[in-house]
């Protein structure tokens, strides 16, 4: 029985030889036994050589002292509540009880639970599978004498870091929070900005052995009904042993398995968050994780930034006008260098190819292999400096660029023309908000650079058009990958490559097909007080 029992509660209920394990089968139940000694064997049993796990024995006074233990992790429990609020409450509530009331084995279960135990959070099973869960999800079990019947009293006390700023996505103005590994923290975080019981979290448990948590969010009328049916479905056919990030769900529901451009987005702010969901977008959390999914996602919305809309419209509108232009700089620089000093000399100033040629006398290698140097010489750097300690990586990654490109130039190896360019490549780069469509755009510029080297322009116009087609056929969720550009949609342009002012954005995007299209009511823009002193 306890091979079986082990077995059953560490979830290997695929058959031997298949091949296949899997955590949506159904576990056979195993009823808890009346007799207090073979519980507590069983439960030992089950949590051998697990040094976390706690047993506690004692007596419950009453006529006849009646034995009792309980079960949890250490960890992830509060000391304090199991002392003060069920073991205390226990052993010494039982003198205070009322004569009318007379505690015994048959009734000891009920009485405890109703009378005795001091906290809000309690229920009860009968199954040893379910008991074992629940202990390892922070639970403290309460198991008496002649009762088949376990108590499960909540006492759970996992300790999490405190709520910060994130560090991906800072910004001067708007809100400091931020996610963090707690599922129920960043739930709450998300309540204090949509206060509605409209907000639905429809909770899913994936992996056979990390049972992580995870929470579909969305507003009820306002996402698209379709989409919400096609996240829980793609997120009921994951069938894997452990989930520890939310890039595992990230790879496991997205649309495409191969397409270098992210097809679903995460954040680190609560406010975007809740901002996508009232655009009826779906928001997917996962517990131990401080990135929440947000799907759908559309090419545009990689670059949008939070703070483009806790600053006035006309300046969002001027700084998402520069960020378009960087990603044209940061896709395109390096290759239109390559193409135009091998190629197309023609197209430039007779002063700068004069110019460019004489920095150019004496050097060994060909443009195309100098900024492949440079722009593998600066990859490496980016990298080193993620991984190093904050305080010295981010001068390391700095001064390294700084001293090699500058000892590359007097060595003869490259031109200054390269270093330029690279550099330049480089800060246009920083400006992509979203950290994987960046890292997209980063291998894209290799790919461009290299057609360039071997075609000139009609191989960087190859390249483009193979991108645009590709972003043309993705899709998240349904939703076009391009839109509301393509397919068109004029009424979705006003957040785009341009943000309108709040008050002249009546609708809802397109994606979000419910009863609710309208987030407000017309005219109410500024307006200019009559001679009167009365608002017109």
């Amino acid at each position: 029985m306890f091979k079986k029992l082990l077995k059953s509660a560490l979830g290997f209920s695929g058959k031997k030889g298949s091949g296949k394990t899997t955590s949506r089968q159904p576990v056979e139940e195993l009823p808890l036994s009346a007799n207090y000694d073979d519980n507590l064997q069983a439960l030992r049993q089950v949590f051998d050589q697990c040094f976390d796990i706690l047993f506690r024995e004692f007596f419950i006074n009453s006529d006849m002292p009646l034995r009792a233990f309980i079960v949890y992790v250490a960890g992830l429990t509060n000391h304090e509540m199991v002392n003060d609020h069920l073991l205390k409450s226990i052993m010494q509530e039982t003198a205070n009880l009322p004569s009318s009331v007379h505690l015994s084995k048959a009734n000891a279960q009920q009485v405890i639970q109703e009378r005795l135990i001091n906290l809000d959070e309690t229920s009860t099973t009968t199954d040893l599978i379910e008991l074992v869960q629940k202990v390892l999800e922070g639970n403290t079990v309460l198991i008496l004498d002649g009762s088949s019947t376990a108590i499960i009293a909540g006492v759970r006390g996992v300790e999490s870091r405190a709520i910060d700023e994130p560090d991906s996505e800072p910004g001067v103005r708007g809100p400091k929070d931020g996610f963090v590994e707690a599922l129920n923290t960043n739930m709450s975080l998300i309540r204090r900005r949509i206060k509605t019981s409209r907000l639905k979290a429809e909770t899913f448990e994936i992996g056979l052995l990390t049972k992580t948590k995870l929470a579909v969010c969305y507003i009820k009328g306002i996402a698209n009904d379709k989409v919400v049916q096609e996240v829980k479905q793609r997120i009921g056919r994951i069938n894997i042993d452990s989930v520890l990030s939310s890039n595992q769900i990230e790879e496991l529901i997205m649309d495409e398995a191969f397409s270098l451009f992210p097809l679903v987005q995460y954040t680190e702010r609560p406010d975007k968050a809740a901002a996508s969901l009232l655009e009826g977008r779906i928001v997917i959390l996962v517990d131990n994780s401080p990135m929440p999914l947000i799907v759908p996602v559309t090419f545009i919305s990689l670059l949008q930034a939070a703070e483009d809309y806790y600053n006035n419209a006309v300046f969002a509108t001027s700084v998402r006008l520069l960020r378009f232009i960087a990603l044209n700089i940061a896709l395109l620089l390096p290759a239109l260098t390559v193409a135009a000093f091998s190629f197309h000399q023609e197209l430039l100033p007779t002063a700068l190819i004069n110019t460019v040629a004489g920095a150019r006398q004496g050097l060994p290698l060909p443009i195309v292999l100098e900024i492949l140097m440079i722009e593998f010489a600066f990859e490496l750097l980016r990298e080193a400096g993620v991984r190093l300690p904050k305080t010295i990586g981010q001068a390391i990654s700095t001064v390294g660029g700084l001293v090699i490109g500058q000892a590359a130039v007097n060595a003869g190896l490259v031109s200054p023309i390269s270093v330029i360019v690279v550099a330049t490549t480089a800060i246009a780069s920083f400006t992509i908000p979203n950290y994987a469509a960046g890292t997209a755009l980063r291998i894209l510029r290799f790919v461009l650079i290299i057609l360039a080297g071997f075609l000139g322009g009609v191989g960087i116009i190859s390249g483009l058009m193979v991108i645009l087609f590709h972003l043309c056929s993705l899709r998240s969720f349904g939703i076009p990958y391009l839109s509301p550009i393509a397919p068109l949609s004029p009424g979705d342009l006003k957040d785009t490559m341009i943000r309108a002012p709040w008050w002249a954005m009546l609708r809802r995007p397109w994606m979000s097909v419910s009863n609710e299209p309208v987030r407000q009511d017309p005219d109410q823009g500024p307006q200019k007080p009559d001679k009167g002193g009365q608002t017109s």
